[in-house]
């Protein structure tokens, strides 16, 4: 199973595809699954016909374009997997706290449930992402990934009040987050393309259904046609990628991102 930053236990099931090979986004997006729990939805006001979203007050203009000096840190090598934790950690200094990945490391809240395989290699019970990183983060054993909210909660941890959780807003919304001057973690895949591989399995009674180039990286700029991006893995920083190849790959990850104010 592979998350570009993924598990190396079960890598000859499933190999990552880091190709350019074109994706077609209208097959995939009908296989867009929304999985885990229901983020929550955008304060909606009504003012009559038709329904707006409620916009901030004060919020300041959106800049045309933006680029943050965010310090780069690498993941590799005491976290393969751990790609969520040190994005947060580029962020977090960014606001001047003192901590670094293995700290984040040690105080993400964790999903305990140890990986069942059948004789083939499948993986039929795991944990769920959503309650706490899955898996081991080091590589020593098989590892997974760590989605919003408990990210969220780590951010309150060291910036207690301030957590933004941006998860199911528009990106316009995530964008204009940067223009502020805060970078934003964002939940993509390893080549910013849709997800192609999907895999699934059973969490108690409930299904989970995610795919397995999962990645996290920072979302540092943007202009008018692309986004720039602190990545952890590759180790470079603001990498250029074309806007709405990376929105694609956000929006079918179920548009996750969290910060700080």
């Amino acid at each position: 199973m592979n998350k570009l930053c993924l598990i190396v236990s079960i890598l000859p099931l499933f190999g990552f595809n880091n190709t350019d090979n074109t994706v077609s986004q209208q097959s995939e997006k009908q296989n867009y699954t929304q999985i885990y729990e229901q983020v929550p939805s955008p304060i909606i006001q009504k003012t009559g016909n038709p329904t707006t979203v409620k916009q901030p007050v004060n919020q300041p203009a959106k800049k045309d374009s933006v680029m943050l000096d965010v310090v780069l840190i690498k993941q590799n090598p005491e976290l393969r997997y751990g790609c969520e934790v040190t994005s947060l950690a580029m962020v977090l200094n960014h606001a001047g706290v003192k901590t670094d990945k293995m700290d984040l490391y040690r105080s993400i809240q964790k999903d305990p449930d140890p990986i069942k395989k059948s004789g083939n290699g499948d993986i039929l019970n795991w944990g769920n992402p959503a309650d706490g990183f899955v898996g081991d983060m080091t590589g020593r054993q098989a590892g997974y990934a760590v989605f919003d909210k408990p990210m969220e909660a780590l951010v309150h941890q060291k910036l207690p009040g301030r957590a933004v959780n941006l998860t199911n807003q528009p990106f316009e919304r995530v964008l204009e987050h940067v223009s502020s001057g805060y970078p934003v973690v964002v939940w993509t895949t390893g080549d910013y393309r849709l997800p192609d591989r999907w895999e699934s399995w059973y969490h108690g009674q409930q299904v989970i259904k995610t795919p397995l180039d999962l990645h996290a990286v920072v979302l540092v700029g943007y202009d008018a046609n692309f986004v720039y991006l602190n990545d952890p893995l590759s180790g470079r920083k603001q990498v250029k990628v074309g806007k709405e190849q990376f929105i694609a790959s956000w929006k079918a990850l179920q548009s996750r991102a969290v910060s700080y104010k």
